[in-house]
């Protein structure tokens, strides 16, 4: 049996990714151990690294897994050479527009120019270019709430999951963007030399 590389995602999709290869079946004992391991070897020839959500992609389009597990926002912010193997239909999110209570919409006064706070310049720039509508695109790092109190921006785009902490900063969701979820992904050249397992494990997980 040849040996499979996993790459893990760190943060909020891991447990429900922990979650799923159990249920699927496979050996998950030593992602439950407590420890700082990031390189966990398993039963069944199996091989877990877990990384920074935005590096499994990377790791995945270089050869050094074989499949990652990672959201669907970091694909389409950055486009990899990897094959897109499923949606997983979990770590379920959206991307929204979002501004202070009574935010003009994104469609309203198209003359005038809007500043727009977000993680994800990339996807803010396609969301404007499709609706036509011109923005200064402001790249931030931490909670993007804060821009539209302090001032720095008009509105942003980000990930909403419960829209809990928008209205704990009296904003609300002006337009929803695109689905987000956690996807399953393979490295081109593994998933020709090793395409009956990873079908196997691609069958299994998320279902």
């Amino acid at each position: 049996m040849s040996k499979l590389r996993i790459a893990l995602s760190k943060g909020s999709l891991l447990e429900p990714t922990i979650a799923s290869l159990t249920k699927a079946g496979f050996d998950v004992a030593p992602l439950r151990r407590e420890s700082r391991q990031l390189r966990l070897v398993a039963e069944g020839g199996i091989e877990y690294l877990i990384a920074r959500a935005a590096d499994v992609p990377t790791y995945v389009e270089r050869g050094a897994v074989d499949i990652g597990f990672v959201g669907s926002d970091i694909l389409m912010e950055n486009k990899y050479e990897v094959v897109e193997l499923k949606d997983l239909a979990f770590g379920c999110c959206k991307f929204i527009l979002a501004g202070q209570k009574k935010s003009t919409g994104p469609a309203s006064d198209p003359d005038s120019i809007l500043t727009i706070a977000t993680k994800y310049p990339n996807i803010a720039a396609e969301y404007l270019a499709r609706i036509g509508r011109q923005a200064e695109i402001i790249k931030l790092y931490g909670s993007l709430e804060l821009a539209p109190l302090a001032g720095l921006a008009d509105q942003i785009i980000d990930l909403m999951s419960t829209g809990r902490t928008l209205a704990e900063n009296g904003l609300e969701v002006v337009d929803e963007i695109a689905d987000v979820s956690c996807h399953l992904i393979a490295n081109y050249v593994s998933y020709k030399l090793k395409s009956s397992r990873i079908d196997e494990l691609a069958q299994k997980v998320g279902s």
